[in-house]
């Protein structure tokens, strides 16, 4: 309840460069939520999520340019990044660990390549003139009505997320992240989880890619760097994979640590790419700290420490009586 309180009055007290940075941390925690899915429940390591948030932004732009109702061209953002997911998905997903990470990026480089060479999709300098969003009437044309929007999609896709991983289906990916040929001698379908998780995952990524596009205005290549997916990727990291809360922390702390940077990067007497690198360096260190230091990530972490401490009473944690559900364990495959 604070949290939903806190989400509705920001929007209100922020203005400027921060409300952006708001709408953005709301489209970067749905990715991080679809990614979450994907490599702590499902096991399957991607580096290019941002592949799928530009096709769910190009999907949206080029659709509403040519005449289409932009509502109904913001719905088929996150189809269209779901055919895409499930029409490469199947070869895709027979690699495994780093195989599979290198083919993801490699993707979002192919698509990148396509786009800007795209005439039809505006070419390297991309679809500009967006028309603003209208939802019932209403023309979405302040950025508080976007944060609205993106905050009220993260609320939904959280929603989702945590009916699944709590079903039968969530019982499943959590053998299926543990071990595959475990859980395909439990009856478990892996080729079909596997490819379903991977196209849910990209339909979160298309449909914060569609909100993004119409909050922006404009849209290229440029817009979607490798740099996008690494940065989603360090958030579910950071946040604690195969945990909903770990990518709503992680996409909070690498936005706002992803602003600092930018504008220290922007301060007088820097060289121009400082940005970028600034960005590179500290991702690489961050994920070593987590890694030596954090294995786990930041909620799952603090989650078991808090569990083991003496005033943690069978009344609100359970923590002497019941276990809760193993965690995940992403990559163990024999």
């Amino acid at each position: 309840m604070p949290a939903a309180v806190m989400t509705l009055l920001l929007p209100q007290s922020l203005s400027g460069s921060d409300l952006s940075v708001y709408v953005l941390l709301g489209l970067s925690a749905t990715v991080a939520v679809g990614l979450t899915l994907l490599m702590g429940y499902a096991g399957q390591v991607s580096i290019g999520q941002a592949s799928f948030y530009a096709v769910g932004a190009y999907a949206a732009a080029l659709l509403s340019t040519h005449g289409v109702p932009p509502l109904l061209a913001l719905i088929a953002a996150p189809l269209a990044a779901a055919v895409v997911a499930a029409a490469i998905g199947g070869p895709l997903l027979r690699l495994r660990g780093h195989h599979l990470a290198f083919a993801t990026i490699a993707l979002q480089l192919i698509l990148l390549s396509l786009l800007g060479d795209a005439e039809w999709a505006g070419g390297a300098i991309g679809v500009q003139n967006i028309p603003h969003l209208s939802v019932g009437g209403t023309v979405l044309d302040q950025e508080a009505h976007y944060a609205y929007l993106a905050w009220g999609t993260l609320a939904v896709t959280v929603l989702v997320a945590r009916n699944l991983v709590t079903s039968r289906v969530g019982r499943a990916l959590r053998a299926l992240a543990t071990s595959e040929t475990a859980a395909s001698s439990s009856g478990v379908h892996v080729a079909s989880f596997k490819l379903a998780v991977f196209t849910l995952a990209a339909a979160f990524a298309g449909l914060a890619g569609g909100i993004y596009a119409f909050f922006i205005g404009y849209i290229s290549p440029s817009s979607f760097p490798v740099l996008l997916s690494i940065q989603f990727l360090v958030m579910v990291v950071v946040g604690g994979l195969g945990s909903i809360r770990g990518a709503l922390v992680g996409a909070v702390t690498i936005t706002l640590l992803l602003q600092a940077l930018n504008e220290i990067g922007a301060m007088d007497g820097m060289p121009a790419n400082a940005p970028s690198v600034l960005n590179y360096a500290v991702y690489a260190i961050l994920l070593v700290l987590v890694v030596l230091f954090l294995p786990r990530g930041i909620v799952p972490t603090l989650s078991t420490w808090w569990k083991a401490r003496p005033w943690a009473s069978d009344a609100t944690g359970h923590a002497q009586g019941r276990r809760e559900p193993a965690e995940p364990q992403p990559g163990r495959h024999p």
